[in-house]
């Protein structure tokens, strides 16, 4: 079926794509179990990351002709991006100017929260999967826990509102920690959104056996908790959400593996090294740093990107026998 002649990222099943994840690098600094390997991994050499000139070119191509309308700026830990602080504040200046947002480990974010809200961010989420210390350290392999609830009250302070947390449950590990998080995220305002762990490691280490679907995660929140669903329209929202003991508070769970939300996805990815996917999942890419570094014209690139999204599928396919992890790990895509 031909492309209908239409600017936005449309795909084949009338999908449009107006939400751009933006990895800033593919490094971090924590070894998240889940993630990656202890010693980490090999970083993309610095000459194939794009610049931030190539960035901003890419961006302001997805804001003035492709329809986009909302950027999250992801890593890796893209507070590891040098120049951060302005890089923010020339995304913020784009023409219609989209709403921006970041996701982050918040390691040296209390530092820096005021200066990145002052440049133009607008909100963030902050993964954190474990109140406990102990946890912590035998999750992240690192003893950084003060440092990612300093960064969460910063960022509180500072107005990136809503404050988001993002949390994985890890079978045996801290699975009986879900009453403890949303305890937490209710009583400093943080709103709390629990992610079935993905099959985006570099280990390729993921089994089905081993996560904690969304319906445990209920049922554990269901213990101690009364748990309505919210009245709020889902729209594109990758999380379903409920009101908690009746509000005003609210607990997300987003189940990409049990409950697939492919039929309402609204999202587009660019990496670090400047390929773009039409899926956190898809094995096939577009690159659009060749095509930047050529002097391809702008409307080339647009196109590019247009053919990239035109082809996405109809979903992940996790749930299907022929389903192959993608080869790139989440670091390298971007979350």
């Amino acid at each position: 079926m031909p492309r209908p002649d239409t600017p936005g990222l449309i795909d084949s099943f009338g999908r449009v794509a107006t939400d751009l994840r933006v990895s800033l690098t593919d490094r971090c600094n924590l070894r998240c179990t889940y993630c990656m390997p202890a010693e980490g991994l090999d970083w993309m050499p610095g000459e194939q990351v794009l610049t931030d000139d190539e960035l901003l070119r890419l961006l302001r191509i997805a804001v003035e002709r492709l329809g986009v309308t909302d950027i999250r700026l992801t890593g890796g830990e893209p507070l590891l991006r040098p120049g951060l602080e302005r890089l923010v504040g020339e995304i913020a200046a784009l023409a219609p100017r989209p709403r921006l947002s970041m996701t982050t480990n918040g390691i040296g974010l209390a530092k820096r929260a005021r200066a990145l809200a002052a440049a133009g961010l607008d909100r963030i989420n902050v993964s954190l999967d474990t109140v406990d210390e102990e946890t912590f350290r035998n999750l992240t392999r690192r003893d950084r826990l003060s440092h990612v609830l300093d960064g969460l009250a910063a960022a509180s302070e500072a107005g990136l509102a809503p404050v988001k947390v993002n949390a994985v449950l890890l079978r045996g590990t801290n699975e009986h920690e879900a009453a403890d998080l949303l305890r937490f995220c209710l009583e400093h305002g943080y709103h709390l959104r629990f992610i079935e762990q993905m099959p985006l490691d570099a280990q390729h280490g993921w089994n089905r056996a081993g996560m904690v679907t969304a319906e445990e995660i209920l049922d554990a929140l269901r213990a101690e908790f009364t748990l309505t669903p919210s009245p709020s329209a889902r729209g594109g929202a990758p999380a379903e959400r409920w009101l908690v003991d009746g509000g005003p508070g609210d607990v997300g769970v987003i189940a990409s593996v049990t409950r697939p939300f492919c039929s309402a996805c609204e999202r587009t990815r660019l990496t670090a090294d400047g390929a773009v996917r039409s899926c956190l999942f898809s094995n096939a890419e577009t690159d659009l740093r060749a095509l930047v570094r050529a002097g391809a014209r702008e409307e080339e690139i647009a196109n590019a990107w247009r053919q990239t999204m035109w082809a996405k599928l109809a979903g992940h396919e996790i749930n299907e026998a022929g389903f192959a992890q993608p080869i790139r790990p989440m670091s390298a895509i971007g979350g």
